[in-house]
C-alpha cells in the first residue's frame, strides 16, 4: 500500500485542472460549494461524502450543538428549531442533501485517497503568512491520488486541504516492554476500530464481557453507555480516567441559554481573542473578575444538576478553559442513571499498563478485562504532516501545543 512522502513514478503526464479540495467532510463540502465556479476536483478517499461523521461515529453518535449552529448559510436544516441533538444519520442526510442541491456531486471522485503532495512552485513567499497569489495562473501543486491500485497524477494551482484533524490515524498510549496490548489475553481496539462495526458487532463485542473504556471525552462517555445498555443484565463498564473535563447535561444554566455567556457580542468583550488590540487586552483584564464569575456560576449549576462530586469526576481546573478549548462534552442523557445502578464505574489512575487478565495501575491495584477500547483521540499533526511537504508543515510546529484557529 503506498504511503506520503513516497515517490510515486507515472509514465503518463500528470491530469491539469485549476482546484482541488481533499476531503469530503463538512469543510470540504463547503470549500467546493465556494470554489465551484472554477469546476473543482474533490478527492475523496471513501466511497460516501461526511467525513468523520460517516468514519468516526457509533450508533448513539450525536452532534452536541443545536441544528441552528451547526448548518451552511445558505441552506438551513429543515427541521432547524427542533431542539433535539440529530444522530450522526440525520447529519450525513443533511449533508447529502446540500450536495444534491447545489449539484456539487458532478465535481466529487470518491474512492480516491491523496498520498502526496509536491510544490513545484516557486518557494519565495511561501513563509508564514506569505502566500502569494492563489490562482497563480499555472499549476504549482502535483497530487498523487491512489485509484483502488493505481497512482493517477494531477496538476492544480491551488490546493484546499480539509482533512480535518479526526480519524484516520489513532493515538496510541506508549506502554513500558512487556505491559502493552500483546500481553493481554483479551481485545484491544481503539475507538476508530469500533466505529467500523454494525449495530450486530457492536453488540456482540460488548455483551456479556468485562468492558474497559480508557478515556473521558465524548468518545468514551458514549462508548461506556453504549456498553452499559448492551450489559444491562451482565458486567458494568468500567472507564479509565486520567483526566477530568467538565460535562454538560444541555445547553442551560439555571434556566439561561449557554449563548448568553459566550456568544453574544457583548460576551465577547470579556473573553481574549488572537492578535487583539492593546485596548481590547486592558478591557479583558479589566473584565477578568467578571469572566472568573461566569465559570463559577455554570460550574454551580453543573454540580448542583450531576453527581460529580460523588464519583469523584469534578475537575480541579475552570469550566471556562474546558469551554474554551472545545474539551466540554455533552452527557448523554441516563448515564448516570447507569452509573447509580452499577452498570458504569470509574477508576481514577495517571498511569496503567497491561497484563494478561486485564489493566494495573501504579496503586497496584488491578482491573480485569475481556475488552478494553481505547478513545485516545487521534494524531491530529501527524495525519496532516503525511501530506503537507516542507516548507507548509512548518505552520503545524506551535509552541503552545495547541493547534491554534488563527494562524
Amino acid at each position: 500500500m503506498p504511503t506520503a512522502h513516497q515517490d510515486y513514478n507515472s509514465n503518463s503526464p500528470p491530469m491539469v485542472s485549476r482546484v482541488a479540495i481533499i476531503g469530503g467532510g463538512v469543510s470540504g463540502l463547503a470549500a467546493l460549494k465556494q470554489l465551484a465556479h472554477h469546476n473543482p476536483i474533490l478527492f475523496e478517499a471513501s466511497d460516501s461524502i461526511g467525513g468523520v461523521w460517516g468514519s468516526c461515529s457509533y450508533n448513539s453518535t450525536k452532534l452536541q450543538s443545536s441544528r441552528s449552529d451547526y448548518e451552511f448559510t445558505d441552506f438551513p436544516w429543515p427541521n432547524r428549531d427542533d431542539p433535539s441533538f440529530p444522530s450522526h444519520l440525520e447529519i450525513l442526510d443533511y449533508l447529502d442533501s446540500y450536495v444534491k442541491h447545489f449539484d456539487l456531486s458532478k465535481h466529487i471522485n470518491f474512492n480516491s485517497k491523496v498520498v502526496e503532495l509536491k510544490f513545484v512552485g516557486d518557494r519565495a513567499g511561501t513563509g508564514p503568512g506569505e502566500y502569494g497569489s492563489l490562482l497563480p495562473g499555472q499549476p504549482v501543486w502535483e497530487v498523487a491520488v491512489q485509484h483502488n491500485e493505481s497512482i493517477q497524477w494531477y496538476a492544480f494551482e491551488f490546493v484546499a486541504v480539509c482533512i480535518g484533524k479526526y480519524g484516520d490515524i489513532p493515538k496510541i498510549p506508549a506502554f513500558p516492554h512487556n505491559k502493552g496490548p500483546e500481553v493481554f489475553k483479551g481485545q484491544v481496539l481503539h475507538s476508530i476500530d469500533y466505529c467500523k462495526l454494525n449495530p450486530e458487532a457492536s453488540s456482540k463485542l460488548l455483551k456479556g464481557k468485562k468492558v474497559v473504556v480508557v478515556g473521558f471525552k465524548k468518545s468514551a462517555i458514549d462508548l461506556a453507555m453504549e456498553s452499559a445498555q448492551a450489559n444491562q443484565e451482565g458486567e458494568p463498564c468500567t472507564m479509565v480516567v486520567r483526566t477530568l473535563h467538565w460535562t454538560v447535561p444541555h445547553y442551560w444554566v439555571w434556566g439561561l441559554p449557554f449563548f448568553m455567556f459566550f456568544s453574544t457580542r457583548s460576551s465577547q468583550f470579556i473573553h481574549q481573542t488572537p492578535n487583539q488590540t492593546f485596548l481590547r487586552t486592558l478591557l479583558c483584564l479589566f473584565l477578568s473578575p467578571m469572566r472568573q464569575a461566569v465559570s463559577k456560576f455554570i460550574e454551580s449549576y453543573l454540580l448542583w444538576k450531576l453527581p460529580l462530586i460523588k464519583y469523584g469526576l469534578k475537575p480541579e481546573h475552570p469550566f471556562l478553559e474546558d469551554y474554551a478549548s472545545c474539551q466540554m462534552a455533552i452527557m448523554p442523557e441516563n448515564f448516570f442513571d447507569e452509573a447509580n445502578k452499577g452498570k458504569i464505574v470509574f477508576k481514577r489512575a495517571s498511569k496503567w499498563w497491561f497484563g494478561r487478565e486485564g489493566l494495573e495501575f501504579e496503586d497496584n491495584t488491578k482491573l480485569a478485562a475481556d475488552v478494553v477500547i481505547l478513545a485516545t483521540g487521534y494524531d491530529g499533526k501527524k495525519k496532516l504532516k503525511t501530506i503537507l511537504p516542507e516548507p507548509f508543515q512548518s505552520l503545524l510546529e506551535y509552541t503552545s501545543g495547541v493547534m491554534p484557529l488563527y494562524r
